[in-house]
């Protein structure tokens, strides 16, 4: 987990709607993050980038990764 981080400039899916359950997703520093997006100032992860593509691999192919 890491502390919030003003310089991020984070991000929501363009499939999100106004309920607000939703992430948003940002990277800085050469970490990918991930925030819920009700709580902005809460904490959020941060993936190595190697995990971070791994990740954006699964999420675009629609298949969760493996551990």
């Amino acid at each position: 987990m890491t502390t919030p981080d003003k310089r991020a400039r984070w991000v929501k899916s363009s499939y999100s709607t106004n309920g607000g359950d939703c992430v948003e997703a940002a990277v800085l520093d050469g970490l990918g993050l991930i925030r819920d997006s009700k709580d902005p100032d809460g904490p959020a992860i941060g993936l190595e980038p190697e995990a971070w593509a791994q990740l954006l691999h699964c999420l675009k192919i629609g298949n969760a990764p493996r551990s």
